[in-house]
């Protein structure tokens, strides 16, 4: 039977999406026991089913796409946006001059940062709205969480900057100044929807290519985790799959820091996290982590050197189901409904 909407739950509405990540936030929002999924918008198919951008999704909704210019954002309790960069703050903008007073979870990278600076030298755009910087949260849950008594507005992290953040947190101050050299790959639907030359199939499959080295715009978040000492030279790889981030840090220890005091220092981060899982003594694999709401970490220690590495999923732990987590920060909901248990039908994306 289709899903029907009814009035159980705050309503929750979704920006712009006909994506990847839009689709992965229908998908768990479908099944949240606190939430109901009341509106999707695209643009491009408005008027349509939600299954017309994700087949997948046949026979799961009845929801039609709502062209966003038609959105009426009376009775939504949160709304989460999932439009490309620089459209976010317009879709945030948007809602406040219609006098949305409700939570918002944005997975742009709009408003990720307090320094409105960062969005010309990183993004390429003058942000238009700076004084709202200030009203959103940077939503890395682990990190950061529980959030300001009061907090509506959440900045959802990115993908990257949430598994290097992630792995090396934990070791920020304890190895103050740290170094590390993270090197990461992630897979093709990272990349969003839109076809380009980096992402056809004869050029990214059975290939591995290095791109916006040491110059990718998760930098300035794996900053903003780690702190001012810290330096990550991260160098970004497309990998030749579809969905998932792997990747590792190398760093190097004082004497004097073993495996014991590694562990600790993890075992004390993340070991009551909902949705970071710990493998102490070995390295995570992908496999694991693809299509679930889990950022995998984990370590190896030989002689002075430590590499740690990390594994999730870039459209959920990297995406949607953060988004959910975060909404469920903010809601008073458990961190983990719509969450957990949690397991997705496979799909090619």
């Amino acid at each position: 039977m289709p899903h029907s909407i009814t009035k159980n739950g705050k309503n929750i509405a979704v920006l712009h999406g006909a994506g990847y990540a839009g689709r992965e936030l229908i998908r768990l929002l479908l099944g949240h026991p606190e939430a109901t999924l009341a509106t999707v918008t695209s643009r491009t198919f408005a008027g349509q089913p939600v299954w017309a951008a994700h087949p997948t999704l046949r026979g799961q909704t009845d929801l039609v796409f709502t062209d966003p210019a038609a959105l009426d954002v009376s009775g939504l309790d949160a709304v989460l946006i999932t439009a490309e960069h620089g459209k976010g703050v317009e879709a945030v903008m948007g809602l406040l001059e219609q006098g949305f007073d409700g939570a918002i979870v944005d997975l742009s990278a709009d408003f990720r940062f307090d320094d409105p600076g960062l969005y010309e030298t990183w993004f390429g755009y003058t942000h238009p709205a700076p004084a709202l910087l200030d009203d959103f949260v940077y939503g890395l849950a682990e990190v950061h969480a529980p959030y300001p008594a009061g907090t509506k507005w959440v900045a959802n992290p990115g993908c990257f900057a949430t598994g290097v953040g992630l792995a090396l947190w934990p070791l920020a101050l304890p190895l103050s100044p740290l170094k590390a050299s993270v090197t990461a790959l992630t897979g093709a639907s990272g990349s969003g929807t839109r076809a380009k030359a980096t992402t056809h199939y004869p050029t990214r499959d059975g290939n591995v290519r290095a791109y916006k080295i040491l110059a990718h715009q998760h930098q300035p978040e794996i900053q903003q985790t780690l702190g001012p000492d810290a330096e990550a030279a991260f160098v970004p790889v497309s990998g030749p799959w579809t969905r998932g981030i792997w990747g590792t840090a190398h760093v190097t220890l004082p004497d004097g820091i073993g495996e014991a005091e590694i562990a600790g220092w993890f075992e004390a981060a993340y070991g009551g996290a909902a949705c970071t899982r710990l493998w102490p003594g070995a390295l995570p694999e992908l496999r694991y982590a693809a299509h679930t709401p889990f950022c995998d970490i984990g370590w190896v220690v030989k002689g002075d050197h430590l590499v740690v590495g990390f594994a999730l999923d870039n459209l959920l732990k990297g995406a949607a189901s953060q988004a959910v987590q975060n909404l469920n920060l903010v809601m008073g909901w458990p961190e983990t409904a719509g969450l957990l248990p949690h397991v997705l039908e496979w799909s090619s994306v």
